[in-house]
């Protein structure tokens, strides 16, 4: 008889439980020691372990050869506690027992010692469905319970719980499992089962899962279910779910104010039977993600495998902050408004996709900050930029093709500099990633080589410098070169009387061509 992944593989002992160290390692230390306590409270989201562990707190605390905190699974009592077959330990479904009467029972024959095993243990599920009146009933029983009775208490929402309640009981939070450890266990059942499945197929199951290790599992049983070698394709199609290029594509489309593509994909996933709603969950998604990378730069927090790093840093570049929230304000409503009217929900989101293209069809506070933002920058940049291309020329025509390799000192703090009088030091431009992060905004791609570099000042011109020759070939595009002049007047440094900027690798160099003076 086939039995689910999820339940063939339920850890045994606390070190087959994954991403819940900080809990493990405290029960297991109280069960080796005797210092179990007389109620437990085990909180958090779905699939994360805790009646796995208050199953295995049951076995350790009864267990005849108990190994360093974790239960053998092989005495009589590990073996009736596996089996069912033991009265001693009552797991309860709160959710169908809510009464105060059923709790009085439970309550009246806690008084009895238990038949088998050393301990009665009671594993209380979805605790939070239990009445006031049952919690009540509960209270003295909980505060001091005879010494051979054990309460466990399992629920996805703690403040439900009574206060009363939690004083009462050694708490535990339960984290969601991270997407590397569902990974590193997906991979394990799949080896262990002959299931051929791709890492990257893997990852997209695990980020479905959202920290639930049985959700992971029960979603990597469906994908192989057809047999064959389980692919990033696949899984989306089965799971309905869109992929990072999908989203990428969408919302390049978006930035480019492409509707007929947008009105062509609204159409393919009502097409394909597909849900809308988790078409535009996934939307949301991308766009977090894409706020993550624009604000800190960095793809690192998301857990992302490269090739998605480099879509949502490609896609990010085609919006500034405000765009970005005003497009999450309008998917999360949209969400909400679909949720409310599943008979609208293609309607509300070709409505949505065209908000998102143009902030002038919204009203709302979010779409006038977005377009006062777009706004402010063109202002910026015209009266600020008209002689632009004129200087961008010069510096070409004037470009010091003099180059070498040498590493770039550490940014030290000055003022940042004003070109009204001249000077006649080299100055070091203060808060230079900031000028990087206005480049990200119109151009991703660049923003590192940016950030790596340094700009100086002297007699009229800067010296952007480069840490080596394929840096600078890269920056010293006309393109690349108004990109980071633009940067530079939207963070207020002054380029009026500037009459060029050279992209050089050793300022040392550089100064004794211009006569400058070395530092």
């Amino acid at each position: 008889m086939h039995q689910a992944l999820y339940r063939k593989y339920r850890p045994n002992v606390f070190g087959d439980v994954y991403g819940q160290d900080h809990i493990t390692s405290i029960l297991r230390f109280e069960a080796a020691n005797g210092a179990v306590s007389h109620a437990y409270l085990f909180s958090g989201s779905r699939g994360t372990g805790k009646t796995t562990c208050a199953k295995i707190l049951a076995k350790s605390v009864n267990c005849l050869n108990l190994k360093d905190g974790n239960p053998c699974n092989e005495c009589e009592n590990c073996r009736a506690i596996d089996e069912g077959t033991t009265t001693d330990v009552l797991e309860m479904d709160a959710a169908t027992n809510t009464g105060v009467d059923y709790i009085r029972d439970l309550r009246d024959n806690v008084m009895y010692t238990p038949s088998i095993l050393k301990k009665r243990v009671y594993i209380i599920d979805e605790a939070h469905m239990l009445s006031d009146s049952a919690f009540n009933a509960l209270l003295k029983t909980i505060e001091e319970p005879p010494d051979h009775v054990l309460f466990i208490f399992a629920t996805t929402e703690q403040h439900k719980i009574p206060a009363t309640i939690i004083s009462r009981c050694q708490r535990f939070e339960f984290r969601r499992i991270s997407i590397a450890s569902l990974v590193e266990r997906l991979s394990y059942i799949a080896k262990s089962e002959n299931i051929e499945i791709t890492k990257e197929a893997l990852s997209v199951i695990a980020k479905t899962a959202q920290g639930g290790m049985r959700d992971a599992i029960s979603l990597m049983e469906l994908c192989a279910g057809a047999g064959g070698v389980v692919t990033p394709e696949q899984v989306n199609k089965i799971l309905g779910t869109s992929s990072y290029d999908k989203m990428c594509s969408v919302a390049k489309s978006i930035a480019n104010k492409e509707y007929a593509v947008l009105f062509d994909t609204i159409n393919e996933i009502v097409s394909s039977s597909k849900d809308i709603l988790v078409f535009f969950a996934d939307l949301t998604s991308f766009y977090r993600d894409m706020m993550v990378v624009k604000s800190s730069a960095s793809a690192a927090y998301l857990e992302l495998i490269d090739s998605e790093a480099n879509l949502v840093k490609d896609a990010c570049s085609q919006f500034n902050m405000a765009t970005l929230l005003y497009h999450i304000s309008l998917l999360d409503s949209a969400y909400l408004n679909m949720q409310k009217n599943p008979s609208t929900k293609r309607l509300c989101a070709e409505i949505t996709l065209m908000k998102m293209c143009d902030p002038k069809l919204s009203e709302s506070n979010e779409a006038l900050l977005s377009r006062i933002a777009s706004l402010e920058d063109k202002i910026t940049l015209i009266s600020k930029g008209a002689k632009i291309d004129e200087t961008i020329k010069q510096s070409e025509q004037k470009k010091d093709t003099t180059s070498s390799t040498v590493s770039v000192k550490e940014t030290i703090e000055v003022p940042k500099v004003s070109t009204d009088n001249k000077t006649s030091e080299m100055t070091e431009i203060q808060d230079w990633n900031e000028v990087a992060i206005k480049v990200s905004e119109s151009d991703q791609s660049i923003f590192g080589f940016v950030n790596k570099s340094r700009c100086y000042y002297k007699d009229g011109k800067y010296y952007l410098v480069c840490e080596n020759e394929f840096v600078k070939n890269l920056l010293s595009t006309e393109k690349n070169k108004s990109s980071i002049f633009n940067a530079m007047m939207l963070c207020e440094i002054d380029i009026s009387s500037v009459s060029q900027l050279e992209i050089v690798i050793n300022i040392k160099n550089t100064a004794k061509k211009s006569g400058l003076e070395e530092f």
